[in-house]
């Protein structure tokens, strides 16, 4: 099936695309994109932009041109008006602005919040642009790249990555005039990672790396991800005419359900467990792991916080919800004559994690 197919598209656009000077936004490479999404929409189709660049369009306005932190985020700050500016000039049409840090992904509530908000405006007709809120965010709250917050933060039926290259090459094509372009990727292994270079832009914050762990993400979730050049008008004109000019990450057959995407590939662990067992306490979907299971705890988390269980040979096994702080289940842990005692103090958890948000990683 070829992209303009499908129901619901996510464009996520870089920083190169929006500022490719020191001189602000430019409009230079956004026409094409503002004229493809008019051509989906007018066929009836829904379009989601996640658009980098505030940082970038608002770095002219400064005269440090190396910023600190703090001076960053008054870059982004000003940026950010005036990127919403062009999208609103160039698309001419009712947009929104949709600003998020990790912290509102990682939160169940604020997740699903931003979900219905999104949902709600796309029935109005309204276009969603979500950005990473750089503003106010800090190294513990960043998602990192927008190459992710595409595929982590909404529900789509195809993930478009406009880039500057022209797709997943098998070795570096500014290195090697013998790189070829992949087509096509069924399955994203370990040997596809280790095709991607650093970024070629000194503008963005993602390389061909971020691109590929977004497509990883966007495919668990049943989502077809491209990445095609957007600097390339033919780019837009190929993929309307049901073609594709970049690389196609096939979406995966049997996808995890959104419960167990956001805990795999959305929240971030606080902590971990390390348990005594490797694959038995998982033949079930719900398993039950008990102060008995506890070989080690490491790191600090709350009752609430995602924390990963992993075997005493180091295998990621899965991720959870904790139904106990790290500091209870460490004094557990040293109390062998009081076998169970977390059931006993509180009976209506018999196991450490939560069994409704609970994710078996795919390792195990």
């Amino acid at each position: 099936m070829s992209i303009t197919q499908k129901q619901r598209l996510v464009i996520k656009v870089g920083s190169a695309l929006i500022a490719p000077t020191d001189s602000g936004c430019s409009e230079k490479y956004l026409k094409n994109i503002a004229d493809f999404i008019h051509r989906f929409r007018q066929q009836g189709q829904q379009v989601i932009l996640v658009s980098s660049g505030s940082v970038a369009a608002g770095r002219y306005l400064f005269d440090d041109k190396q910023p600190n932190p703090a001076l960053k985020k008054a870059m982004a700050a000003a940026g950010q008006t005036a990127m919403m500016a062009m999208w609103d000039k160039l698309l001419g049409l009712p947009v929104a602005q949709i600003l998020l840090t990790h912290a509102d992904l990682c939160n169940r509530e604020r997740y699903i919040s931003i979900k219905d908000t999104i949902e709600s405006l796309l029935d109005s007709g309204i276009m969603p642009i979500i950005n990473e809120n750089d503003t106010v965010t800090s190294e513990e709250l960043k998602v990192g790249d927008n190459d992710n917050l595409a595929a982590m933060a909404v529900d789509a039926d195809a993930l478009l990555i406009c880039t500057d290259v022209d797709g997943l090459y098998d070795k570096n094509p500014h290195k090697y005039s013998d790189a070829q372009l992949l087509k096509k990727v069924d399955h994203i292994t370990p040997e596809i990672f280790s095709m991607a270079g650093g970024a070629v832009s000194a503008t963005g914050t993602g390389g061909m790396q971020t691109k590929i762990e977004a497509a990883q993400k966007a495919t668990a979730q049943g989502i077809d991800t491209y990445i095609i050049n957007g600097f390339k008008a033919q780019s837009f004109h190929y993929l309307l005419e049901g073609q594709n000019p970049g690389t196609h990450f096939v979406a995966c057959e049997s996808p995890l359900s959104p419960s167990q995407h956001w805990m795999t590939h959305t929240t971030k662990e606080c902590g971990e467990v390390i348990i005594d067992e490797h694959k038995d306490h998982f033949a079930q979907n719900s398993p039950v792991i008990t102060s008995d299971d506890i070989v080690e705890v490491k790191g600090e988390f709350s009752v609430g916080d995602t924390i990963l269980l992993r075997s005493c040979d180091g295998t990621r096994m899965a991720k959870a919800t904790a139904n106990y702080s790290s500091c209870l289940l460490n004094y557990v842990k040293q109390q062998p004559s009081i076998p169970e005692l977390v059931g006993s103090l509180h009976p209506q958890h018999n196991s450490i994690i939560s069994k409704k948000h609970f994710a078996l990683l795919e390792n195990v």
